[in-house]
C-alpha cells in the first residue's frame, strides 16, 4: 500500500507510511473502528492536511456530489410532490421541529422527492442525511447509508436502549449540524429501533422533543409490509410495528397516490393499486385472477421456466456483456430455493467459461468432529452464499454483506462480475450513486444469524455474493426493474407480497408472471398451469 503512495506523491518513506496509515484509518472509521485498536504504527494526526476543525463524518457529508438530474428534479415534481417539498422545506427554513411520514404506493415518486429535497439543501451548503432501513434503498440516495450504520443502532433493541453514539462522537456532531434527516423504508424497521434513535437524539441535542427537535422525514409503503390480515382489514390499520409507536400520532402524514413509475400505463397503475389495497376482485377460493397480458403463455410440450426466461432475458447470448441490459431485468420468486433453481438454469444458458468456487465450512469448538464437512457443505442458511458458487464473466451477482456502505458495497447491491481469481472477484456496481464503480470482493468468513437455530456456530469462508439473474421478492424492495418476471410455483401468502413483486415493473407489457399449480415432482413431469393466484 505504501508503494502506491510513493508512486503518486514521491515523498519520503515516513510520509509514505503516514499516508498509508491515514488511508487505513479512513476505512476503519467508516466501519466504526479506530486504527489505535490494532497493532499498527502510531498515526501522526498532526500531519493531516485536511480541515482538523471538523470531524470525518461532517467532511464526508460536505463532499457529496449531487447529480444535475437531482438539481433539475425540483422543477419536475408533480403537484402532490411539490406540496410535500414546500411543506418540508418551510419547516427546515423556519428552524422549527418537524416530523413527517411520506406514505405512497410503490412507484409514486417517494425517492424522487427525497432526492429533490437533498439536492436543494446540499446546494445551499446545508447538511441533509439520507438513510434507509435496507441497504438497497439507501444505495439509490445521494450519500445514503443504512440507519444502523449511520446512527450506530444496536442489533438488539428494547424499550430502553439508545444508540452507541456518544455525545462527543463524530456521528453526534453530524446530527447536531444536520438540517434534515430522511429515513426511507421506515415501516420495515422495528418500532423499538425507531424509538431507540428518538431517545438518543433527545440526549445528543439536549432537547426533550421528538428526535431532539430535528426535522425528520420518514417514508414507506404499508402495502409492502407483507402482512397476513383478514380481507376486510384496511391498509391504514395494518398491524405494522411503526403504527404501534408513540411517535406515530405525532407525525404529519403526506400522501402520494400518483404512480410515476408506471405513468405510461394507467391500466397497470390502477391494477397495482387495487392489488396493494386488497381491492382487486377475486374468484373461487379467494383467488386473484391475473390479467391476460401478464401471463406467460405455454403449451403442454413446453417448460414454463424456459418461456419465462425467454420473455425476461431475450437475446441473452448477444447482450450478455451489456451492463444496462442486465440491470434492467430480473426474475423474482418468493423463496430462496426457487431463486437458486432459476439462477442455475440461467448461468448454464449464459455464454462464457464457468468457474466454480467451493466454500470452506467448519463448526466452531467442534472438538469431537461431530459435524462432518460434507454435512456442513449441504447447509444453506439464510443470508449466506452457497457452498458451490458458479460464476461466469459478465454474470450479474448480488452482495450479501455490508462491506463498505459509504462506497456502495452494502447488503443487496447488484453488480456485474467482470473477472475473478482464486481469492478475489472483480465486479462493477450496477445501481445507485456508485453505479459503474469497479470494486474487488474478497473471500470472508460468514456465519448465519443466531436465530437460525443451529446447535453450533457455523462458519463459511466464501465470497459474500450470489447470482442475481433471479432474486427474492424481499430483496427487490425499493428497486425499479423495467423488465421483471414473477415465478410462482406456489401461491404467495398475501396480497402484500404479490404487490411488492408486481410494483417493481413499469408497464403491463414488460411485466410477466408464471404461475404453477404445484411444484413438479420430476424434471420431465409437466403440471397443468393456471393463471390465478391466492391472495391470502
Amino acid at each position: 500500500m505504501s508503494e502506491d503512495f510513493r508512486k503518486i506523491r514521491d515523498n519520503s518513506p515516513v510520509a509514505q507510511l503516514q499516508c498509508t496509515l491515514k488511508s487505513i484509518n479512513y476505512f476503519l472509521e467508516s466501519m466504526g473502528k479506530k486504527i489505535d485498536k490494532y497493532d499498527l504504527p502510531k498515526l501522526d494526526h498532526g500531519r493531516d492536511n485536511g480541515n482538523v476543525s471538523e470531524c470525518r463524518e461532517i467532511i464526508e457529508e460536505r463532499s457529496i456530489n449531487v447529480s444535475p438530474e437531482d438539481f433539475d428534479a425540483q422543477s419536475k415534481l408533480n403537484p402532490e410532490q411539490e406540496q410535500a417539498f414546500k411543506t418540508i422545506l418551510e419547516r427546515v427554513d423556519s428552524g422549527r421541529a418537524g416530523l413527517f411520514f411520506v406514505d405512497g404506493p410503490g412507484g409514486t415518486g417517494k425517492t424522487f422527492l427525497y432526492r429533490a429535497l437533498l439536492a436543494n439543501l446540499i446546494s445551499r451548503g446545508m447538511i441533509a442525511l439520507a438513510t434507509a432501513t435496507s441497504g438497497v434503498a439507501a444505495a439509490i440516495l445521494p450519500g445514503g447509508r443504512t440507519t444502523h450504520s449511520r446512527f450506530d443502532i444496536p442489533l438488539q433493541t428494547t424499550d430502553t436502549t439508545i444508540t452507541n453514539m456518544s455525545k462527543q462522537s463524530g456521528g453526534a456532531k453530524l446530527i447536531r449540524k444536520s438540517k434534515l434527516i430522511i429515513w426511507d423504508e421506515a415501516p420495515m424497521a422495528n418500532r423499538q429501533t425507531i424509538e431507540t434513535v428518538d431517545r438518543s437524539f433527545r440526549d445528543i441535542m439536549d432537547i426533550n422533543e421528538p428526535f431532539g427537535g430535528k426535522v425528520m422525514v420518514f417514508g414507506g409503503d404499508f402495502r409492502q409490509v407483507l402482512p397476513v390480515v383478514p380481507k376486510s382489514t384496511r391498509v391504514e390499520t395494518i398491524n405494522a410495528s411503526l403504527v404501534k409507536s408513540y411517535l406515530w400520532n405525532k407525525m404529519e402524514k403526506i400522501q402520494l397516490i400518483r404512480n410515476m413509475r408506471a405513468r405510461a400505463d394507467p391500466t397497470f397503475s390502477d391494477f397495482l393499486l387495487r392489488i396493494g389495497n386488497g381491492e382487486e376482485p377475486t374468484i373461487r377460493y379467494d383467488m386473484v385472477l391475473l390479467l391476460e397480458k401478464l401471463i406467460v403463455k405455454h403449451d403442454g410440450d413446453s417448460i414454463g421456466e424456459d418461456n419465462l426466461i425467454r420473455e425476461i432475458f431475450p437475446s441473452l447470448d448477444e447482450m450478455s456483456s451489456c451492463a444496462k441490459y442486465m440491470t434492467e431485468r430480473a426474475i423474482l420468486a418468493s423463496r430462496n430455493e426457487y431463486v437458486d433453481q432459476l439462477n442455475e438454469m440461467l448461468i448454464a444458458k449464459f455464454p462464457g467459461e464457468s468457474r466454480t468456487f467451493l466454500s470452506f465450512d467448519s463448526a466452531e469448538d467442534d472438538t469431537n468432529n461431530y459435524c462432518q464437512e460434507e454435512y456442513l457443505n449441504n447447509l444453506t442458511p439464510s443470508g449466506l452464499p452457497p457452498h458451490r458458487l458458479v460464476l461466469k464473466k459478465n454474470a450479474p451477482i448480488m452482495l450479501l454483506r455490508n462491506l463498505d456502505p459509504a462506497n456502495g458495497l452494502c447488503n443487496g447491491t447488484r453488480m456485474i462480475c467482470r473477472g475473478f481469481d482464486n481469492n478475489v472477484i472483480h465486479a462493477e456496481i450496477m445501481m445507485g450513486e456508485n453505479a459503474s464503480k469497479h470494486v474487488f470482493i474478497p473471500r470472508i468468513q460468514l456465519s448465519p444469524p443466531e436465530n437460525e437455530g443451529y446447535p453450533f456456530k457455523f462458519i463459511r469462508k466464501q465470497f459474500p455474493v450470489r447470482l442475481c439473474f433471479s432474486m427474492t421478492i424481499n430483496k427487490a424492495q425499493g428497486q425499479t426493474i423495467p423488465n421483471v418476471g414473477l415465478y410462482l410455483p406456489q401461491h404467495v401468502f398475501s396480497h402484500g407480497q404479490l404487490y411488492v413483486a408486481l410494483s417493481r415493473g413499469i408497464s403491463m407489457s414488460t411485466t410477466k408472471v408464471l404461475v404453477l399449480t404445484e411444484q413438479p415432482k420430476r424434471k420431465k413431469e409437466h403440471i397443468p398451469r393456471t393463471s390465478s393466484i391466492k391472495r391470502y
